[in-house]
């Protein structure tokens, strides 16, 4: 055989036989030690410390799989995105990742496109593979009720970050949408702006209806005008990323309408992005002619010129709680009680950076 061939040969994985055999114990003694077995306590120290020394000379690791088979428990989450493109998965992910991480669990995490039949596909994988719970990041998913009835069939702990629900089966953790848009009119009406132009969300998209219903609050209670002429809508698109473009193009109509206006609230970052470029194409300095306002706080948005004032999502910390509530369900479900289903609300926080000023 040539060299090249033999280099690339598979090592054979070091068993429990193996290490019975180099530290003249039996298999069965040697397992109790390995694994940390209830009966290991009864096992003399100097045996314990010769095995576990042979066993780390050899390369000897615990097969995990089999392991888990013996066990019917796997320590795999399944995590689930709906748009690995979007920046507002970043933080969220990093949250889900970390507080797994310190649980020992590990997170098996699939981008399923906003395709529902990769969606049904990758829920039978994870399914399949014995995960003990799903995390459902939906960050632009359109809700209907099948999905929702696939999720609940799976019949382990699951929870859907950033879509609230109110299903019998599913958990959620979102973010309080209409306190959020209420702050970021609330700053635009403090700064002596009264000629506002909004940039809506989707309609059919969940997060949309709480922030207009926040922001038709905050209207009627400060007796500001909403001209409808000000008022676009963000198109329905599965493309996350598809707001930049329509933020631009929603602007240029705006402008176009000759609807003078001194500020703009955008549905997210991403819309306020667009709104930006389009501004500033048009000759319309940011924020000294046209204050700017978005949503999420997206790691560009701190970069952006003018860095961008928005309504901070705490990201990390829903990415964290989403784990928290996986593995109460767990935990109750190993004890053979029934895991409840719960809903938590997050307050977000107003940053404010360079794309808004007081009017003159």
């Amino acid at each position: 055989m040539p060299a090249a061939a033999r280099d690339y040969e598979p090592v054979a994985m070091v068993t429990i036989r193996d290490v019975a055999k180099k530290s003249g114990f039996s298999p069965t003694t040697v397992s109790i030690v390995l694994s940390n077995a209830p009966l290991a306590r009864y096992i003399p120290a100097e045996t314990k410390q010769r095995i576990e020394k042979v066993a780390k000379r050899l390369g000897y690791r615990p097969n995990s799989f089999a392991r888990a088979l013996r066990s019917r428990r796997s320590h795999a989450v399944g995590v689930m995105v709906f748009d690995m493109t979007d920046p507002y998965c970043t933080l969220i992910l990093r949250g889900i990742e970390s507080s797994l991480y310190q649980a020992s669990y590990l997170p098996i995490l699939t981008d399923v496109h906003n395709e529902r039949s990769r969606f049904e596909r990758y829920l039978e994988m994870l399914l399949d593979r014995r995960v003990e719970a799903l995390i459902v990041l939906a960050n632009w998913l359109f809700l209907d009720i099948n999905l929702l009835a696939d999720l609940e069939k799976s019949r382990i702990p699951t929870v859907m970050i950033g879509r609230e629900l109110r299903a019998e089966a599913i958990s959620s953790v979102v973010v309080d949408n209409e306190l959020g848009a209420r702050t970021a009119l609330d700053h635009l009406y403090s700064l002596g702006h009264r000629k506002i132009a909004f940039i809506r969300g989707p309609k059919m998209l969940t997060d949309s209806a709480p922030r207009w219903k926040g922001i038709r609050s905050f209207a009627h209670s400060a007796g500001l005008e909403l001209d409808a002429e000000l008022i676009v809508d963000l198109p329905e698109s599965p493309q996350a990323l598809s707001s930049f473009e329509a933020g631009y193009q929603l602007t240029e109509e705006l402008l176009l309408r000759k609807r003078p206006f001194t500020a703009l609230l955008a549905f997210d970052d991403m819309t306020a992005f667009g709104a930006i470029r389009a501004l500033s194409k048009a000759g319309i300095r940011v924020p000294e002619q046209c204050s700017v306002i978005g949503f999420d706080d997206v790691g560009p948005a701190a970069l952006y010129t003018p860095s961008l004032t928005t309504v901070r999502q705490p990201m990390e910390a829903m990415g964290s709680m989403g784990v928290s509530v996986i593995l109460d369900g767990i935990n109750r479900a190993l004890e053979k009680k029934e895991f409840d289903t719960v809903h938590h609300k997050l307050a977000p926080e107003l940053v404010v950076r360079e794309s808004t000023r007081a009017q003159q």
